[in-house]
């Protein structure tokens, strides 16, 4: 009896004791490295340019895609203690590029401990959007063909924030096939426009918080479903809207966006 009281307190002492060594402990001065994935997909599909098999949105039109670029901006992280980390401007600004994987996955360095939210907008705020082209550089710079190049309207409305482009059979007319989704206007720099930034707030404790510590990686994995953009808080039809730029509809479209992003999983 003493034998198995004796064992017992010792399978208590090493429970305890792995499950203290388990808990990886934070020092908020320090900062480590984040990496932000943004996976376009389709459905339940892998979103494949030009792919050869239509995608179907939930209000029944056929899509292939051809483009999609966006800015994401203005990134934070809230931690589980409430505190929040604000990434600075200079270093907030990134364009995702379908078919350019080194744009992927945007890093960052934030203080180390456990997040439960992230928050950004897709877009470009109306305060970059108005500074001087010297301040707008990297993924800002719009003499840059490759990136950001036709992510820019030179006049009121400066950048576009969410370009998506391909072919539907239920688009007619003198659009032949083709669709063209180029959401931008931030609210105007010399007369009023329409502001279609839109916040995306995504709760990052369902499927594994992540756990920022110096000397590990540390990945918050989102799923980006093109899909969305036709269906959420309105239902989006290609045959009535093939083309959406800076006409009043596109605030219907921004408004489906933030939607199109999900928080699938961590990786600590």
């Amino acid at each position: 009896m003493q034998r198995m009281i004796v064992s017992f307190l010792f399978l208590i002492v090493l429970f305890a004791s792995c499950k203290k060594d388990s808990a990886p402990s934070f020092n908020a001065a320090v900062k480590a490295a984040l990496t932000v994935e943004f996976d376009n997909i389709a459905g339940s599909e892998d979103l494949k340019l030009n792919n050869v098999f239509y995608y179907l949105t939930a209000n029944g039109d056929s899509i292939k895609v051809s483009k999609l670029k966006y800015y994401v901006s203005n990134f934070s992280f809230t931690n589980v203690d409430g505190s929040l980390y604000t990434i600075p401007q200079d270093s907030s600004y990134h364009l995702i590029i379908e078919g350019d994987s080194s744009t992927y996955e945007p890093e960052f360095n934030i203080p180390e401990g456990e997040y439960k939210a992230v928050s950004f907008l897709l877009g470009v705020d109306s305060l970059r959007n108005t500074q001087d082209v010297s301040k707008r550089t990297g993924d800002l710079d719009v003499t840059d063909s490759a990136k950001g190049g036709d992510m820019y309207w030179s006049w009121n409305s400066g950048y576009i924030f969410y370009k998506l482009e391909g072919i539907s059979p239920q688009v007619a007319g003198m659009m032949g096939k083709s669709f063209m989704y180029h959401i931008g206007l931030f609210g105007g720099k010399t007369s009023p426009t329409l502001n279609n930034l839109r916040k995306v707030t995504l709760d990052l404790t369902q499927r594994g918080t992540p756990k920022v510590k110096a000397g590990k990686e540390t990945n918050i994995h989102l799923t980006v479903d093109v899909l969305k953009t036709f269906s959420g808080t309105a239902t989006v039809k290609l045959a009535d809207n093939s083309m959406v730029m800076a006409n009043p509809y596109s605030a219907t479209v921004a408004n489906n966006l933030p939607g199109i992003f999900s928080h699938a999983h961590t990786h600590n």
